[in-house]
């Protein structure tokens, strides 16, 4: 008689590991794959360029290009250029074959790769198989479920997520999608790519992340919005600079709120006032720690960025500004860090001066010191161009200003998305952000101001919560930063908005930035390669915008074509006039990237607008 092997808690085999253990072997088996270990950089081919995994791209045609950028960073947090976009099957702790992971080398699932990523291989592979011809992964698992909870794979040890706030928080499932059958995935005629491989060996003995693997697909069902066809086509979301989709996380949050904490806060004593104000309290705690601020007291709740720069305006600059003072901002600002000043200045006889940059949208740092004066009171620069998505030297800007005695902005609507970004660390004395844009809500953002110059400005908006005593003759006001909320504030998109920084924190924003700075390369050498196409902004240093323009269409032309194809791209002068009249536009075509994009989807952009070239013959 056959006799059963013996069982630990839960009837599971006891000489089965225990679930921590699979899921450490399960997470070190995903990091032994190549440019999934975020400590060494991806195998390079030796017959493409320094960086580039695979061979270059190469216009139809054409010969392939010399060389192609690689990813500067490569990353400062040592990321690669993102990976072949292939499912990995996590472990359960009822499989008994363990002989993939106890025995030799781990074989490369085949893609072809270039700069920054795969495109899907010819034959049109679905997110659940791998490219025809691939070597096969050891199976160690049953099929991937199609509900994730959670954007990781495993669970690392050491990391509890936190407990649902309502039952399915941030469960979306992941709907099938025959990537074979939509001529957009298909392989462009001039991309070609060979085999990876890594040499035999055990698998690794890798130090713990404190994040889980980057896995873009598992991410992407956090998202329900990207499930949605536009046109019949999946939807590409490319306008991540205007702003980004919701992660089921912050959709569970809102439900949350208003089903179970609804209230106004601070004044009365009832269970649901206590619920709501914790939310809205803690929340300023959530975006203190976000930023590096000294403490909650330093974070204001306001509307968004330009809500933020006008409060600023309003009232440190009201106390501070008069006829003669000088107002330093950048070619590269948004409107909303252009006009508030041009009221100020109008009002005041102030000056405003403005750093020039070179052709490549960068800011000569030169201009900027020869710029200030013993006049100079506020310096105003964004840390990312929503037009160009050039990143300026933001802490070299602040110590120049400092030495001036100046005060120093910051905008940081499109940096704090995808840069961390630490104001205790940078000496700001100002941070603008909004939620919106790092997959918070609309209607909600922040302003960071050091405490000492928050104490001196004066209050904005008058009325109810910013108030201590109010008699027919006077007002006293409360301490920052109840003194600048007055009214009832955005209760439930700021409990929205620390669900998305809690949902950031969690993925990394080293792994964020390195991930998305891949996707830009990219993109951008895709784009190098359509005839009649312009860049526009190659700073060495950008994050997530890419801006072009294409002979024989307007901008607006463009954009509509690509809307046919379920493709959403900023396509106008994005409230960046300035810059874009300094390289003689008015508009310009606006890809935006953000983590949950992929190569796939970069490939899809740059074979339409191949066809919109080749019909103007180019």
């Amino acid at each position: 008689m056959t006799t059963a092997p013996p069982t630990g808690d839960g009837g599971a085999p006891a000489w089965l590991p225990d679930e921590a253990t699979l899921s450490r072997m399960a997470g070190e088996l995903f990091r032994a794959l190549p440019g999934q270990d975020p400590f060494e950089p991806s195998p390079a081919v030796a017959s493409g360029p320094p960086g580039v995994v695979g061979p270059p791209m190469s216009p139809p045609n054409g010969p392939p290009p010399t060389s192609a950028p690689a990813s500067t960073a490569q990353f400062a947090s040592g990321f690669a250029v993102p990976t072949p976009d292939l499912p990995i099957q996590p472990v359960t702790p009822d499989v008994p074959d363990l002989s993939g992971l106890t025995g030799g080398g781990v074989a490369s699932p085949t893609a072809g790769t270039t700069p920054g990523g795969p495109s899907v291989p010819s034959g049109g592979a679905t997110p659940g198989s791998l490219p025809s011809g691939a070597p096969a992964v050891p199976s160690v698992s049953p099929a991937a479920p199609s509900v994730s909870q959670f954007y990781f794979l495993t669970d690392i040890p050491g990391y509890t997520p936190a407990a649902p706030a309502t039952p399915g928080y941030g469960e979306v499932a992941l709907p099938p999608t025959d990537l074979s059958t939509d001529d957009r995935f298909a392989e462009p005629p001039w991309y070609s790519a060979g085999p990876q491989s890594v040499s035999p060996g055990s698998i690794p003995q890798l130090p713990l992340d404190p994040h889980p693997p980057f896995d873009v697909h598992a991410i992407r069902r956090d998202f329900p919005i990207l499930s949605e066809r536009v046109n019949g086509k999946p939807l590409i979301w490319l306008d991540n600079a205007a702003t980004t989709q919701k992660p089921q996380a912050v959709i569970d949050r809102l439900v949350e709120f208003y089903s179970r904490e609804n209230s106004n806060i601070h004044r009365a004593a009832h269970e649901l006032a206590a619920r709501a104000t914790d939310a809205y309290e803690g929340a300023r705690r959530t975006i203190a720690d976000f930023l590096g601020a000294g403490s909650p007291e330093e974070i204001i709740f306001v509307r968004g960025t330009t809500e933020g720069i006008n409060l600023i305006a309003n009232t440190w600059g009201h106390k501070n500004i008069r006829e003669g003072d000088e107002i330093v901002i950048s070619h590269l600002e948004h409107h909303a860090n252009i006009v508030p000043w041009q009221m100020l200045a109008e009002r005041t006889g102030a000056v405003i001066k403005v750093i020039p940059v070179d052709d490549d949208g960068v800011l000569l740092i030169d201009e900027y010191t020869k710029l200030l004066s013993d006049r100079t009171k506020l310096v105003s620069v964004t840390h990312v161009s929503n037009a160009l998505g050039t990143v300026t030297p933001i802490k070299q800007i602040i110590d120049i200003g400092h030495r001036a005695g100046a005060t120093v902005l910051i905008d940081g609507a499109q940096s704090v998305p995808h840069i961390q970004v630490n104001v205790t660390e940078l000496d700001a004395d100002f941070l603008v952000f909004s939620g919106h844009k790092i997959f918070g809500p609309t209607g909600i953002g922040a302003v960071y101001g050091k405490r000492e110059i928050l104490e001196d400005m004066p209050p904005w908006e008058g009325g109810g919560n910013m108030i201590v005593d109010v008699t027919l003759e006077r007002a006293t006001f409360h301490e920052p930063p109840g003194r600048f909320e007055a009214g009832t504030g955005n209760i439930a998109d700021a409990a929205g908005l620390a669900a998305a920084l809690d949902y950031v924190q969690r993925i990394g924003l080293p792994n964020i930035a390195a991930y998305e700075h891949g996707l830009v390369e990219y993109a951008m050498a895709g784009l190098r390669q359509v005839p009649g196409l312009t860049l526009i902004g190659t700073a060495p240093e950008k994050a997530s915008v890419v801006s072009f323009v294409l002979d024989g269409y307007e901008p607006l032309e463009v954009g509509t074509a690509l809307n046919q194809e379920g493709i959403a791209v900023r396509a106008g002068h994005h409230c960046a006039q300035p810059i874009l009249r300094r390289f003689g536009l008015e508009a310009t075509v606006r890809p935006s990237f953000a983590f949950y994009n992929t190569c796939q989807e970069v490939d899809a952009l740059v074979a339409a607008v191949h066809r919109l070239a080749a019909r103007r013959g180019h």
